[in-house]
């Protein structure tokens, strides 16, 4: 039983990279094109430039974007996570302890689940795998001729 799991365990993670990144990437959209309820859930936007949360919604667009295609994972995810460490201990943690009374609750799972792919990688499915094959398969040399 053992075996197969850890057969699964690229795809499972994988998927679970797919996930987290384009959740990442629609709380990004939300802030910045006021889709899925705007940011914050009000309908709104943020304006252009404000500091510190246009800033976030622009890494966790672009970095949820790279984390949800695989294409360099656990450089987009150590970014997006550090981004995430920022907004909790800055924006939530002053106002409670715990996440349940700062509202920080996706800020930290944001922060643990993306701090996870940079230690896993991004799993099966990820640009990252493909563009290594393909760069692995060009440096192969020919196959030398057989002399006969």
């Amino acid at each position: 039983m053992t075996g197969r799991l850890n057969s699964a365990q690229p795809y499972a993670l994988g998927l679970y990279r797919i996930v987290v990144g384009l959740l990442f990437l629609c709380h990004g959209a939300a802030s910045l094109f006021g889709v899925l309820g705007g940011a914050m859930g009000t309908g709104r936007t943020l304006d252009a430039g404000t500091w510190p949360g246009w800033y976030a919604a622009v890494i966790q667009l672009v970095g949820g974007a790279f984390v949800l295609l695989g294409l360099g994972t656990r450089v987009a995810a150590f970014v997006a996570a550090g981004s995430m460490a920022y907004a909790y201990f800055k924006v939530h943690q002053p106002h409670a302890l715990w996440p349940m009374e700062n509202g920080g609750e996706a800020a930290a799972m944001f922060c643990w689940a993306l701090l996870l792919l940079v230690f896993t990688g991004s799993g099966a499915f990820g640009l990252d795998r493909l563009l290594a094959k393909r760069s692995t398969e060009q440096r192969k040399p020919a196959a030398e001729p057989v002399a006969v």
